[in-house]
């Protein structure tokens, strides 16, 4: 349980929990959310991973993207864009053979389709990226952050 100090009021916070277990003899594991939903990680198999799932780091780059791909979608909505299709592609710039080695820089690109506003894109995503994103909060004391978006 987390370790709140006497001041901290549990009703001041919004818990989040996960479980996390092992499933074979090496780095396999499931981990589950409130969501009830599995997700898989294991190690790179240079180091006795079997690739049966997604880095920790990378799922870090997979919830930022999720996170402000849910801002960006529900904003454009809001201001009736159309969206046809919608991809990101997020590029993560770590120090080489460093221990810990945590992200440096962080670049996103946005990839979308449809009925779309240029300035208004650019709105969504500047306000998920400034104001909304929460995993974008927790990542940026440490990463330098930009982004970009394309139209097709």
């Amino acid at each position: 349980m987390l370790d709140l100090q006497p001041t901290d009021s549990a009703k001041d916070y919004k818990t989040m929990r996960i479980e996390l277990v092992r499933v074979d003899d090496a780095f396999h594991f499931e981990a589950v959310g409130a969501s009830g939903i599995t997700q898989h990680m294991d190690a790179a198999t240079d180091i006795g991973g079997h690739n049966a799932g997604a880095r920790p780091m990378e799922m870090l780059l997979m919830g930022l993207a999720g996170c402000s791909a849910i801002d960006v979608v529900l904003i454009l909505q809001k201001q009736k864009q159309v969206i046809d299709d919608f991809r990101m592609t997020v590029d993560g710039l770590r120090e080489k053979d460093a221990t810990p080695a945590p992200f440096q820089k962080i670049h996103i690109t946005y990839h979308l389709k449809g009925d779309l506003n240029p300035d208004k894109v650019k709105r969504a995503i500047d306000l998920s990226m400034d104001k909304y994103c929460s995993a974008t909060a927790q990542l940026r004391p440490s990463a330098e952050i930009t982004y970009s978006f394309e139209l097709a």
